[in-house]
């Protein structure tokens, strides 16, 4: 009976990097389609291969992450882990379908939550200790009282009312101070107190990067012919979109490897927590299946939805999207790969415009999306948990 229950994990866990890539296949490739840089059917093929490189370049700590850093292992057993992947397909697959973009590693984040809260109580979930939260919530009240304070003097040296975009200047505070704090080692973030800070750090820092990007990039080619431009450009987005892709892999391909990697070990299969050579290259081949096939729906809103996308703001956007996802992945954090690169594209259509550029309203309602996955893949796992409680009892 436990090898199949395994068996029918390892298959939920390749089926979830399956429909990860369908929905995530946008990230890669929406800036390149805007563009016209490559064909849809090419930048799919393009995304497909670089997301099946990227886990084999970075180390698998993100899959220790997911598989050890959100309900202790002590308490993780087939079934829960099972439930828990069960709500993440079913939300990323549903999603996908309505054309919305996700986030995968938050769907099954929430399904881990939900799925061990069930099975185990709220003790099974590792929380962050109550004095990294404290420290963490001070320092990021002081970097964002700094970014306020920046504003402010640049507001009056330029003449400008300052009232207005300060929330803006504290947010850009404190997503700087976190990534600062963590690379100088002052503070130690992981698990869920990781996952549930980056839902705000990684759409800003890429939103900031390309802002930065695109800035640096309109200036320097100020007095070039736009059209020689735009020729320029276009090479370079595909290189762009490609270190992007390989970012993406190299971070969401390793939510499977970490959940196959505990079902090995809760199964008495491994002794340890060491993610198998098979194990990350089915999980590289399950995603890049998902991504050759591609999320059409979900693409066309990254695409031309958000905001118009010119070739120097593609290479911006796809530019700052993979810094931010290796960055995150070196330190072991699973991020949204779909918050990061939605933030770049934000920051990249920025730079003709912050109110104009950007359609807002389609910014929110993917906002809406990403505040409702976590807690609506819980509910799912949990009450999934317990019809295998009542089915198997």
């Amino acid at each position: 009976m436990d090898l199949l229950l395994i068996g029918l994990g390892i298959f939920l866990a390749l089926a979830f990097n399956f429909v990860n890539g369908l929905n995530d296949a946008a990230n890669s490739i929406a800036t390149i389609i805007a563009t016209r840089a490559l064909s849809p059917l090419k930048a799919v093929g393009l995304a497909a291969v670089f997301n099946l490189v990227g886990p084999l370049v970075f180390t698998t700590a993100i899959a220790a992450t997911i598989g050890k850093g959100i309900v202790n292992p002590d308490f993780l057993t087939t079934h829960m882990l099972l439930a828990g992947m069960f709500g993440a397909v079913l939300w990323v697959f549903a999603t996908s379908m309505l054309g919305i973009p996700v986030s995968s590693s938050h769907a099954l984040i929430g399904g881990l939550l939900g799925a061990g809260i069930a099975g185990a109580g709220l003790g099974a979930i590792l929380w962050p200790a109550a004095e990294i939260v404290r420290n963490l919530t001070i320092y990021m009240a002081v970097g964002g009282t700094i970014g306020v304070i920046f504003h402010i003097a640049l507001s009056y040296y330029r003449q400008d009312d300052w009232k207005p975009r300060a929330p803006l200047a504290f947010l850009m505070g404190l997503t700087i101070t976190v990534p600062v704090l963590i690379i100088a080692g002052v503070v130690k973030v992981s698990g869920i107190l990781a996952v549930v800070i980056f839902i705000v750090i990684s759409p800003m820092l890429g939103m900031m990067a390309a802002f930065l990007l695109g800035s640096v990039t309109m200036w320097l080619g100020r007095r070039q012919n736009p059209t020689k431009l735009n020729m320029l450009f276009r090479p370079l987005q595909i290189a762009a979109g490609s270190f992007q892709a390989i970012g993406h892999g190299a971070n969401d391909a390793q939510n499977a490897m970490g959940v196959i990697t505990a079902l090995l070990v809760a199964g008495g299969v491994l002794t340890e927590f060491a993610v198998p050579l098979w194990v990350i290259l089915a999980s590289c081949i399950a995603i890049s299946t998902g991504t050759l096939l591609g999320g059409w729906r979900v693409i066309d809103k990254m695409a031309n939805k958000i905001t118009k996308i010119r070739p120097y703001q593609g290479f911006s956007a796809s530019t700052a999207g993979g810094l931010v996802l290796s960055l995150m992945t070196s330190l072991g954090v699973p991020v949204s790969t779909t918050h990061a690169i939605s933030g770049a594209i934000m920051g990249a259509g920025a730079t003709r415009g912050y109110s104009s550029a950007v359609k807002w309203g389609i910014v929110r309602e993917i906002v809406a999306a990403w505040v409702l996955t976590i807690p609506a893949t819980a509910v799912v796992a949990w009450l999934v948990y317990i019809f295998f409680e009542v089915l198997f009892l």
